[in-house]
């Protein structure tokens, strides 16, 4: 098919192409056309395959030039996309980016088809300023109190839950379980305030009513009416400034069993470990290459923070909306369950889903300019990568997630795989590269705890 094209960059990172046909391939279309439906059509009057060209043109040629029309243009979009991806052009659609075509084309098979399209394209920036760039990095060390917090939380996570005595009383870090409800003036049970089976722990204010302190000294089986007034600030507006009371009886009272902190609580953790210093030896470890981690990422968001206060860039509209509409997905995902039946629970709520986007908007526009920028960045460099630099990352990987480095390679073996190892390893090296011209200096002291709490 004889196609000649042209390309426009227009406003918005977007692209108009405008497409002609030659007259031939046009003619060849639409008489094959022709064709193929006198053979399947069957009209009153004649017999199958046998209608008159002329009578077909007569009573359906507006459907088929239309129809021809779009095969046409379907088929010329198909080739220049496909040649355009082979070369690896920046005219490349974005994956998302649906060819809007300006207006149907009439087709007379005498003439050239002539249309254009517009679609988006993955914008490009041109990042030459640093000047005054500066990022502050925190000054964070581990401590031991680090490791014994997590060795701490290691221990919660494998404590033991068993009955207290029934004769015990309830105290600060129990968990009970009670059944409750409001009265009224008289006594009577409020309707739709009843709960049963309610457990948490004591002290942790995990409770509608907040009344751990009530509960603490109560026994197993034990009913206490509780006189609760809340302040005006109180943080459940529904119950600010009112006064309850609150029916409460304790159905079950357990206690958490620690384990000793010793060789055979690091061989409960993981068979991996022989004795407790094993496992101190390896949270130390995974803890700095979190710290590590963290840094460098704080260090990445600075710099692209500013880098997209200092540069103009514009953020194709499919852009953006997939952005949301991803995030959407992962939303669902969190919530376990399908987009359309977040949707359903957000309606009930009170709340749209596009409200949410619009929250979301601001915050995934700024993450889109920093991606373009890194991505524009790369385009400009030429860096290598060698066998050597790729068997390093192997083994990165597989330290970080305490598997095999054959393992790592299993999972990296195809094409594809291998172009994502590689592009980290390109990127990263584009980082070296900037944080090299901008100024990096001491940020304030912080603890490691500290540092995980801040956005």
């Amino acid at each position: 098919m004889k196609i000649t094209k042209t390309f426009d960059k227009i406003e918005k990172s977007a692209v108009k192409l405008s497409v002609t046909i030659g007259k031939a391939d046009v003619a060849e279309a639409y008489s094959s056309s022709l064709k193929k439906y006198s053979k399947e059509l069957q009209l009153p009057g004649f017999r199958k395959g046998k209608v008159p060209v002329n009578v077909l043109e007569m009573k359906y040629g507006s459907a088929i030039k239309n129809d021809v029309t779009g095969d046409l243009i379907e088929k010329a979009l198909s080739e220049i996309f496909a040649e355009l991806d082979e070369q690896k052009s920046d005219l490349r659609p974005l994956a998302y980016s649906q060819p809007q075509l300006a207006d149907m084309p009439e087709l007379d098979t005498s003439k050239d088809l002539k249309f254009e399209v517009t679609y988006d394209i993955m914008p490009y920036v041109k990042v030459e300023d640093f000047s005054g760039v500066e990022i502050k990095e925190p000054q964070v060390k581990l401590s031991d109190d680090d490791l014994k917090e997590e060795l701490e939380s290691i221990r919660e996570r494998n404590a033991m839950v068993i009955d207290k005595k029934d004769t015990d009383a309830a105290e600060k870090g129990d968990i009970v379980t009670i059944n409750y409800c409001e009265l009224d003036e008289s006594g009577k049970v409020i309707d739709g305030s009843k709960r049963e089976g309610f457990v948490f722990t004591i002290g942790s204010g995990e409770n509608i009513y907040k009344i751990d302190d009530e509960i603490i000294g109560m026994k197993k089986d034990e009913t206490k009416e509780i006189n609760k007034t809340f302040d005006k600030d109180f943080e459940d507006k529904e119950l600010a400034g009112t006064t309850k009371k609150i029916s409460v009886t304790v159905t079950a009272l357990k206690i958490r069993q620690l384990p000793d902190l010793d060789d055979e609580l690091a061989q409960d953790v993981n068979e991996k470990y022989n004795t407790l210093e094993d496992l101190k030896n390896d949270i130390k470890k995974n803890m700095q290459t979190a710290l590590d981690n963290r840094l460098k990422d704080m260090k990445v968001n600075a710099l692209l923070e500013q880098l997209v206060a200092k540069n103009t860039v514009e953020v194709p509209a499919s852009l953006l909306q997939a952005e949301l509409d991803s995030r959407w997905r992962m939303m669902a995902q969190q919530f376990q369950c399908s987009t359309e039946q977040l949707e359903k629970f957000m309606k009930s709520a009170g709340q749209k889903k596009e409200d949410l986007q619009k929250e979301w908007e601001t915050e995934a526009e700024n993450n889109l300019k920093g991606r373009i920028i890194v991505e524009s960045m790369l385009k400009d460099k030429t860096y290598e990568v060698t066998d050597a630099e790729i068997e390093a990352q192997y083994e990165k990987i597989a330290a970080n997630a305490g598997v095999s480095v054959d393992e790592v390679k299993k999972h990296y073996q195809d094409d594809n795989s291998k172009e994502y190892i590689k592009d980290e390893i390109k990127e990263q090296k584009l980082y070296d590269e900037l944080f090299a011209k901008v100024k990096i200096s001491k940020g304030d002291k912080t603890t490691f705890a500290e540092l995980f709490k801040q956005n």
